[in-house]
Order: structure tokens, then sequence, then C-alpha cells
């Protein structure tokens, strides 16, 4: 590709360079973006920019010539279209702030992050609201079954884009749907955001149960049920309950809680045999949003008074000391109850 064909291309930021974020920018440069991939590791930046490789992330994946990277804001946000906001929860505020001066107003803000800011138990949406001093309704969320090692190459993949204004949910779908990245719009980001932070639990869950060497009987009500809870917090909280039979719902919740691909099955599986949590975080590479998901959902549980015991037990397990297999004997002695809540 030439410099002049290069200049040609629509701009796109993506901000970090994480695993989603890398297989993200690769969902834009294959649609004919140039993509700017922020990271701060100049070692990482120098990597994609000779290698075409994110070997940390993802490795033996070649990224397109259209994916740079840079450790310089202003460059990766300098004329994007679109900015992509891909930082774990904890950082999201903190990137965020920094990103905001170098902002067109005209930019489209998408996140794509699952997760609650711990501290004030904010979905990322109100976070970017917030630091980028635009409304909420202008933000827009990208959400559903979608593991980043499976989009870099682009295998079939379906996700779903929220906002609460269809022009900025439908200008990010047309940026980012190909043949293999199909992209719906939905305009409930209450409930596309509470799935993705919610299903993280519950696959931290599953993952423990596999490890414990119960079997799928044991898995799929520990997906149902936690679908259940999923539900209960995000209708107090004003989401459509239909969004959670989507792909934002049980689709990500099933692809979370089955898969070797997901970085929170793997933590759970690694929890079951006593390893303590902070050994099981060490090892993995990326950040076990789940994790910190427990302490929030807990803490909003609390605060709008839903019962989520699937949440209550692993927040035991994590935080206080509680055995995996104790955690599943609290589950099943629970009080009989109905399946189906009554409604009103």
């Amino acid at each position: 590709m030439s410099g002049n064909e290069t200049s040609e291309l629509r701009r796109a930021a993506v901000l970090v360079a994480g695993s989603w974020g890398t297989a993200l920018a690769s969902v834009l440069a294959v649609n004919g973006f140039q993509v700017s991939l922020w990271t701060r590791n100049e070692e990482q930046a120098n990597e994609i920019n000779t290698k075409h490789q994110n070997s940390k992330y993802l490795p033996d994946n070649s990224l397109p010539e259209n994916v740079i990277a840079t450790t310089n804001l202003a460059e990766a946000l300098s004329g994007a279209e679109i900015a992509l906001f891909v930082a774990p929860s904890g950082a999201m505020r903190q990137v965020a702030q920094a990103a905001a001066p170098f902002l067109a107003p005209e930019t489209l803000c998408v996140h794509a992050t699952k997760g609650f800011e711990e501290h004030t138990l904010k979905r990322m949406s109100t976070v970017l609201a917030e630091e980028l001093g635009r409304p909420a309704s202008s933000i827009v969320v990208l959400s559903g079954p979608s593991h980043a090692e499976e989009v870099i190459r682009k295998q079939p993949t379906t996700v779903v884009v929220a906002s609460e204004s269809l022009a900025a949910a439908e200008q990010a779908q047309d940026a980012l749907i190909n043949g293999a990245f199909r992209v719906y719009t939905n305009n409930d980001v209450v409930g596309v955001e509470v799935a993705g932070a919610i299903k993280n639990i519950i696959a931290l869950g599953a993952g423990l149960s596999d490890g414990l060497g119960f079997g799928d009987n044991a898995k799929a009500a520990l997906l149902t049920r936690g679908l259940t809870e999923i539900g209960r917090l995000g209708a107090v909280m004003g989401a459509n309950p239909m969004t959670f039979a989507g792909l934002a719902g049980v689709g990500d919740l099933v692809a979370t809680g089955t898969s070797k691909h997901s970085r929170n099955w793997r933590a759970g599986y690694m929890l079951a045999d006593g390893t303590p949590l902070e050994v099981v975080l060490e090892k993995m590479v990326m950040v076990v949003e789940g994790v910190r998901t427990t302490r929030a959902a807990r803490e909003l549980s609390k605060q709008f008074e839903v019962e989520m015991p699937i949440t209550a037990q692993l927040y035991a397990v994590l935080f206080e000391g509680k055995s995996p297999k104790e955690a599943v004997e609290s589950l099943m002695g629970r009080l009989k109850t109905h399946e189906i809540e009554p409604i009103g």
C-alpha cells in the first residue's frame, strides 16, 4: 500500500492494544479504515508496526498493514471518525480523561468493555460520558459473544451495538459489519452493559464447576440460573428483559461460560483446586474482569435489594476464603422456591 493510498483511508482509533482491542482494530482495518492502535508500551507498538503481530495477546496472528500502533494519544485520535475504547473497566476513566482533549466533536465514541467501575458502580458508558463531556445518549456499546481469538481469524461472529441514538448505533454498525463480523443494533444500553458485566461472574462459576469435575447438568443449571441473576439486576436498573434473550445476554453467557478462550472461565477453573486468587491473577496475561465485577455486583445487589446467590457465593470464594466445594453446597442447599418468579 502506498502512502497516498493510506492517506485516503477513513481513520479510526482503538484504545488500547489488548486482545479485544487488537481484534477490533483488525476488523476496522479489513473494512477499509486506517487504524491507529494506541498502547502505552513502546515495545508492543514497535512489534505491531514492524512484524504486524501482537504476540503477547494474540500470538500467531497477523494484523493488516493499515493497523498502525502508537504511544501518542493525540496522534492516535487525530482525524478519527470513530474512537473505540477497549480499556479494562478499572482503567477506563483514566484513558477517557487522557483522550478527551484530543477528541473531535464529530468523532463517534464506542466502547467494548464488559464491567462496572468498581468504586462508583457506574456503567462504562456513564464513565465515558462524564470524562468526555458528552451526553450518555451519544455513546455506543459493543457487546455479544465474541472471543478475540476467533475474531482475529475472521471466524463468523455476531455482536450487538447499543445506543439511545439509533443514528450513532447505525454509524457503528456500518463501520464494523462485514462478511465475518455481523452487527445488530439495539437501543437498550443498560441491558447490554449489565449483561456483559454479570456474565463474567457466571463464567467464573462455570470454570469453577468444571474444575471441580462436575458435569454438564451442573454447568447448564449454573448458566441458566446465572441468566436469572442478570435479568433480576437488569430489570431494577431499567433494562429491557428481551435483551437478556439476545446476543448480549444468553449469547455472550454461553460463549464465555463454556469456552477455554474465556479468561474468566480459565480463572474459575484454576480456583477450583484451591489456588489462591492472587496466584491465579498472576498467571493470567489479561485482566479477569469477573473478579472486579463480582465486588461491584455484590454492592449493586445490596443497593437495589436484588437476590443474587451465585454472585454472593463467588464473592465468598474470591474474597472471604470459602472453599469452592462449600460454595456449591450452599447453592444446592438453598430453600426450595419457584423457577419462574411471579409477575407483579
